[in-house]
């Protein structure tokens, strides 16, 4: 189990993956088949390496 929600993973990868399309540096080795971003991001996210926080608040 994910320690993410779906909304939560959406929002990391589409996040990378607009980095990337700006030209961030990616983290991972690629594959030289992979030409998407959002590919790219979710390779990354699979390998945990993606360098995004997510804070949550506590409720009561």
């Amino acid at each position: 189990m994910s320690p993410y929600t779906k909304f939560e993973k959406a929002r990391i990868i589409g996040a990378r993956a607009l980095q990337v399309s700006m030209g961030a540096p990616v983290i991972i080795d690629v594959p030289h088949t992979l030409f998407d971003p959002v590919d790219i991001a979710m390779l990354e996210f699979e390998n945990d390496v993606i360098p995004i926080t997510i804070k949550r608040e506590h409720k009561e």
